[in-house]
């Protein structure tokens, strides 16, 4: 069997740009864009996702191949991609800035762990949550959902659709929403840890004899842990919203609505 090159030019398109967009998608995305996961796997899921999806995405315009509107048009899938899975993203950034603001608060700022998804140093208490919050993600099929996001993105914004600038103004106003976020989660924890320093406050004046630099590390230190373990229970319920809008904003990112 003889092929011509204008029957495997038009195959070769219809299999690049839903693997280019998954290249991008793959690059940032929770779980997929891990810093833990080789080079090799990434592209592996990325071509795999390549495959999936190429037989569902609508026909691309005919375009010139290394044409300027070509190169463009690589760009724009693979912007498309990284919007995807960097509004997801945020969902997580949220968890790691309220265990944060729990663990400075508590007096654990100063234990770190490295952050298998960024291979960046996190305070413990935010490992936790994060590994906490990717257990929740996972059991509620959202690495599912994240992917039909990525199938229904070419309905949203078909192949040759220019990326909008205003794509970024969305994308900023969402994470600032995820900023604060991560602030509401830590808020029980805070405001019952300024109670407890405030009671010792009162002690140390009742009692000035008192070493609270003995007493006081452990005491926070223990509220600390009790308030994180009576409010996981809040959490699943808190990752479900916040997933629910992080899918719902991607269609806003893509075409800037």
């Amino acid at each position: 069997m003889i092929f011509q090159a204008a029957e495997i030019v038009p195959l070769a398109h219809a299999f690049m740009w839903p693997s280019l967009r998954a290249a991008g998608f793959v690059l940032v995305a929770p779980i997929f864009g891990a810093a833990v996961i080789p080079g090799r796997t990434r592209v592996v899921i990325t071509l795999a996702l390549g495959m999936l999806l190429a037989p569902v995405v609508p026909s691309a315009p005919p375009l010139e191949t290394f044409s300027a509107a070509f190169f463009l048009t690589i760009v724009n899938q693979l912007l498309i991609g990284v919007a995807i899975g960097f509004v997801v993203q945020l969902v997580f950034d949220a968890l790691v800035i309220g265990g944060q603001t729990i663990a400075m608060t508590m007096g654990l700022g100063f234990a770190t762990l490295i952050d298998a998804q960024r291979g960046a140093s996190v305070p413990v208490v935010s490992q936790f949550m994060l590994v906490f919050g990717i257990l929740i993600f996972l059991s509620l099929n959202g690495h599912i959902a994240l992917i039909a996001a990525l199938a229904e993105s070419f309905r949203w914004a078909p192949i040759g659709t220019d990326f909008p600038a205003a794509s970024a103004y969305q994308a900023a106003h969402f994470a600032g929403y995820m900023f604060s976020a991560g602030v509401v989660i830590a808020l029980p924890a805070v405001v019952a840890l300024v109670i407890v320093n405030f009671g010792l406050g009162v002690v140390s004046r009742a009692a000035p004899a008192l070493n609270l630099f003995a007493i006081g590390f452990p005491i926070t230190m223990l509220f600390g842990f009790l308030i994180i373990m009576f409010s996981l229970k809040l959490l699943p319920e808190r990752m479900n919203d916040m997933i629910d809008m992080s899918l719902r904003q991607v269609e806003t990112v893509i075409t800037a609505r």
